[in-house]
């Protein structure tokens, strides 16, 4: 314990004094010394080590490797020398007419659309010449299998096809929603989703609506079909290049393929695009009146009325004098009654008062009276009256009088054809002949008259027995059914269960709708229904005037009959001043049927004129009205004013000896151009196959054999065998295909077409779009098949072949090098206008747009043919037209069709490659198909 006291003592007296003598701070110092000599211990140690660390190295090196340059310093010397230049081909297509504007293209795409932000980022441009070589390589892989593709089929068949189905589908959604009370409401998205409902039953396995509805579900769609597009077009090494591959896919999905689609869907797009179309067509008054009296929308009249003031306004404002001040009278006058029209629609629609024209027309006054006979050999007019025929069990009656009409005509023909064989020797051709006609009429006999028919024709027994003891006893002759027939017509005639109650059946009131001869009080300007009816006898003059040495005119019309059939004729007096001062002067006498022959005459020798003449159209019913008469004369005088104007005179030298041979005091010849004979008999081809005895029966197989006898399901007919064996004996015709039993509603187009049309490409296309623009096949059967065989005779009348020939022409001609360097061209010219990209265009106003869409429905009303009204129906017509236009008014569906079309595009380019399985796994994303799958599963196994 001393020992420790004396350390404790010791040691403290030591920390005393040394912290008297250095002070407070001195173990502070203390502790640093210390810190800093073990650390000047440890660097000497350090540094000595590493120097001998590196002798040791150096001598180990030079010991036992040979002395070399290093692999660093030998790449940072390469990396130092220049980079050799990228060379790239510029043939592409191999047509130097395509390559020289594709180039453009290309080079103006990558300034604009890579350059501008690649440049903020690097100088180096080795990555802009491989973007630019992995492009030009996917476009001659794209070059060199577009040659190798056959492109009639797709444009002839898969195009239309694909269009044709589009527009089923969109008609069963339109149907779907036509039974809804609730009018008024806009249904836009329950018409979209039933459209998609539509289409999932028709392809089964695909349904577009993820992708057509959703932005998101679209781009990863198009991700995935670029990604496939690379692999099928870029060389390996640069599909496998990651980067690169998905630096080109975002470009071309989102930045070229979404873009266009989006443009190509655009219902206001399309709308501008289909007036762009038919330019060249004027606008039709009639056509636009009709559109304001149709819509249903009451922003397309808003639009129009708002237009309609504007103009308004300016023509009030200028100040005008003399003969320009009726000028503008006459065009306030037109502007007032539009707008009343625009007012008067709005009200009705939103009051929800809208009424039926049909109705409407039903309620009003007398209705257009049009004789039984007219009826008969009218197409149009004839289909409603089979349907009420059918509605009240009288069938039998009606088709009995059309079985024999296509029988006389049938017999007169070959009986000639007989007669003809009996001179020449062929007796026993002949007695085949014979045979056949005896074998059809008793046929028809058994059909209608015998104690058989079922349902039979209700006649007198005792010209019924007088005729079976004929047709025993006798040749058959073609009036050998005429006694009974005439029996039958004024049954129908008179007998009050018929035609007397017909006129005033719904049915009558639709079909004067198909006729455009119904007239509306509240815009006709007479609602006291003061009625039409058939015979008229209108006089009246027409007055023309025009400068020497042309002829001016004087006429007159009126009615005259001529073995009991009754036409206007037309007395125009003809002044004709001469050079020297004297005139001369006569009249002449023409029909409208001469005015028309002359027209198709003309317009076909001069082709330039038919944008500019307007013959007032035929009108098939109540053409002896007085003021249809009246109406046509002004016309006239209007067409031959303008015949005769001098500026037509002076871009036309040629055409006035036409004009003045037509003027001639003479008998005029007929003789008319083959266009003209040709769309006559297209005009009203029924007439013509029942009562002309000529080549057109052969053209009309759907005569006898296969014609009057298959129209009613339910009764007695003619066997089949015996209907071939005439067709194949008489018309030497090939037998028909089967019929398909595929169900129309749950298959595409293209899949029901039948009837041997398969070489025949404009049959085919107008078969395809006619059934559902139109809605064909909601006619009865019988018009149906007259209209094929309408379109038959009139492709036969005008050189199918040649039409084929020209359509082949025609593709091969829109594919050729010129055409494609031509679109190309267009395309750089449009979107770089003088090498500048062009500015966005500014966003269209609502009103703008709807006016764009009432004009392009007037277009489209106005281009269709009065020809195609006669055969169709004006209503049927009217209503197909507007149908297709507002199937363009939707932008999913639009998706949807443009996504078909590149589908199909894609099919048709890769064949090889799968792409219908592709694109089912691609769209499997909807639930709609699951839905639907398992809705075919849950059905069978019920059953």
């Amino acid at each position: 314990s001393f020992a420790s006291l004396s350390i404790g003592g010791w040691g403290g007296l030591g920390v005393v004094l040394f912290l008297i003598t250095f002070g407070p701070f001195a173990i502070f110092y203390l502790a640093f010394y210390i810190l800093c000599f073990i650390g000047g211990g440890f660097a000497v140690t350090l540094l000595y080590g590493k120097i001998n660390s590196e002798k040791h190295l150096e001598r180990s090196e030079h010991s036992y490797l040979p002395p070399m340059q290093t692999g660093i310093q030998k790449t940072l010397d390469e990396f130092k020398l220049d980079l050799k230049p990228i060379k790239i081909d510029r043939r592409l297509t191999g047509s130097s007419f395509i390559d020289e504007p594709l180039q453009q293209v290309i080079q103006y795409a990558l300034r604009d659309y890579i350059q501008y932000w690649y440049y903020t980022l690097s100088e180096d441009e080795s990555f802009l010449l491989e973007i630019r070589q992995t492009l030009q390589n996917a476009l001659v892989q794209f070059s060199t299998r577009s040659k190798e593709v056959d492109w009639q089929p797709y444009f002839t068949t898969r195009l239309v096809d694909d269009f044709a189905t589009h527009l089923r589908v969109f008609r069963k959604a339109q149907d779907r929603l036509g039974d809804r009370e609730d009018k008024q409401r806009d249904m836009t998205d329950e018409l979209v989703d039933s459209f998609f409902e539509a289409e999932v039953e028709l392809e089964r396995k695909i349904c577009r609506d993820v992708v057509c509805t959703s932005r998101k579900d679209e781009e990863g769609f198009l991700r995935d079909l670029c990604e496939v597009l690379l692999y099928l077009l870029l060389p390996p090494g640069d599909f496998h290049n990651k980067n690169m591959r998905y630096f080109l896919r975002e470009v071309l999905a989102r930045g070229v393929l979404l873009p266009l689609i989006n443009q190509l869907s655009d219902p206001d797009y399309i709308n501008q695009f289909v007036i762009w179309m038919i330019r060249d067509s004027s606008c039709n008054y009639e056509a636009f009146m009709n559109i304001l009296r149709l819509t249903d929308r009451p922003p397309e009249l808003e639009a129009v009325k708002d237009k309609v003031l504007e103009e308004l306004q300016y023509l009030r404002s200028l100040d005008t004098a003399g003969d320009d001040i009726n000028v503008i009278k006459n065009q306030i006058n037109s502007l007032l009654f539009v707008r009343k029209i625009c007012e008067t629609r709005i009200q009705r629609l939103q009051s929800g008062k809208e009424v039926d024209a049909l109705k409407l027309a039903a309620n009003f006054g007398k209705l257009c009276i049009i004789p039984l006979d007219h009826i008969l050999v009218h197409n149009i007019a004839l289909q409603f009256f089979m349907d009420y025929m059918q509605a009240v069990g009288a069938q039998a009656e009606l088709f009995f009088w059309l079985t024999v009409e296509g029988y006389r005509v049938t017999a007169q023909q070959q009986l000639e054809v007989m007669h003809a064989w009996q001179r020449d020797g062929k007796k026993q051709t002949s007695s085949t002949t014979k045979g056949l006609l005896k074998a059809a009429a008793q046929g028809v006999f058994e059909q209608y008259l015998s104690e058989k028919a079922s349902p039979r024709v209700q006649v007198d027994e005792a010209f019924v027995i007088k005729l079976g003891e004929k047709l025993l006893k006798e040749d058959p002759t073609a009036e050998i059914f005429d006694e009974v027939q005439r029996k039958v017509y004024d049954m129908m005639l008179r007998d009050e269960r018929y035609y007397p109650s017909f006129k005033q059946s719904p049915l009558y009131v639709r079909m004067l709708a198909e006729l455009d001869m119904l007239k509306e009080p509240s815009y006709r300007g007479s609602d006291d229904g003061d009625g039409e009816s058939f015979n008229g006898s209108p006089t009246g003059s027409i007055n023309l005037v025009s400068d020497p040495p042309l002829p001016g005119f004087w006429g007159a019309s009126g009615v005259c009959n001529d073995h009991g059939k009754t036409y206007a004729l037309y007395a125009i007096t003809v002044f004709r001043r001469n050079n020297d001062g004297s005139e001369d002067c006569w009249k002449t006498y023409r029909r409208y049927s001469d005015f028309h022959d002359f027209h198709m005459r003309i317009t076909e020798q001069y082709e330039n004129l038919t944008s500019i003449l307007r013959l007032p159209g035929k009108k098939t019913f109540n053409n002896m009205d007085r003021d249809f008469l009246e109406k046509r004369k002004k016309d006239l005088n209007a067409y031959l004013q303008l015949l005769i104007n001098p500026e037509m005179v002076k871009a036309c030298p040629t055409l006035l000896p036409h004009v003045y041979d037509f003027l001639e005091n003479k008998a005029y010849n007929k003789g008319k151009g083959d266009f003209a004979r040709k769309m006559d008999t297209f005009v009203n081809p029924l007439r013509s196959s029942m009562r002309n005895v000529s080549n057109v029966v052969k053209a009309l197989p759907d005569s006898l054999a296969e014609g009057m006898n298959k129209v009613s399901d339910n009764m007695g007919r003619m066997s089949e065998r015996l209907g071939q064996d005439i067709k194949q004996s008489i018309f030497k015709v090939p037998p028909l295909l089967p019929k398909s039993d595929i169900d129309p509603e749950h298959c595409r187009v293209l899949a029901q077409l039948d009837d041997n049309v398969d070489d025949n490409i404009p049959l085919r296309v107008m078969l395809l779009l006619m059934d559902e623009v139109f809605d064909l096949k909601e006619k009865n059967q019988w018009l149906r098949r007259n209209i094929k065989n309408l379109l038959q005779q009139l492709i036969r009348a005008t050189y199918g072949d040649t039409i084929n020939r020209k359509i082949v022409d025609h593709v091969d001609f829109m594919t050729s090098p010129e055409q494609v360097a031509d679109y190309v061209k267009k395309f750089r010219d449009s979107y770089w206008p003088n090498g500048i990209l062009a500015e966005s265009p500014p966003t269209r106003d609502k009103g703008t747009r709807m006016r764009t869409r009432v004009a392009a429905k007037t277009n489209l009303l106005g281009i269709m043919p009065d020809e195609l009204k006669h055969i169709i129906g004006a209503d049927t017509t009217r209503k197909g037209i507007l149908r297709v236009f507002d199937m363009f008014q939707h932008q999913p569906m639009n998706r949807r069709l443009v996504y078909v079309f590149l589908e199909s595009f894609l099919e048709t380019m890769f064949p090889q490659y799968k792409f219908p399985e592709l694109f089912v796994k691609l769209h499997s994303r909807s639930p709609r198909t699951h839905r639907y799958s398992q809705k075919l599963k849950s059905t069978a196994l019920k059953r």
